[in-house]
């Protein structure tokens, strides 16, 4: 079991930087592929980037690339999502969750149902 833990969240204008954090407990999340997923009002959760375990192969949604930076930190137990050049269409909640390390196609790593488990995710707001 992966207990896992998003905080960084906040409220930033447009144009500006947050960096998200994942922590995790339980089984070791630095042998897991990782993954961060955002949900706004009224729309389905949406894949924002990955990284995979243990190669650090990163995937981006189009609309971050250049933006958001994913990285991990496996001696911490940890991962980042660092957003830059924020806009107000990036509004969400925002959730980490962690994919079992078995083989996995690029693609598996963009649906939400290819991972186990889930934080509760932290809230980002851009105001224009």
């Amino acid at each position: 079991q992966v207990q896992v833990v998003e905080s960084g969240g906040g409220l930033v204008q447009a144009g500006g930087s947050l960096r998200l954090s994942c922590a995790a407990s339980g089984r070791t999340f630095s042998n897991y592929h990782m993954g961060w997923f955002r949900q706004a009002p009224g729309k389905e959760r949406e894949f924002v980037a990955a990284i995979s375990w243990p190669g650090g192969v990163t995937y981006y949604t189009d609309s971050v690339k250049g933006r958001f930076t994913i990285s991990r930190d496996n001696a911490k137990n940890m991962g980042n999502l660092q957003m830059n050049s924020l806009k107000p269409e990036d509004t969400a909640v925002y959730y980490c969750a962690a994919l079992p390390p078995r083989p996995t196609a690029g693609w598996e790593f963009r649906l939400p149902e290819s991972y186990d488990y889930w934080g509760q995710g932290t809230q980002v707001t851009v105001s224009s």
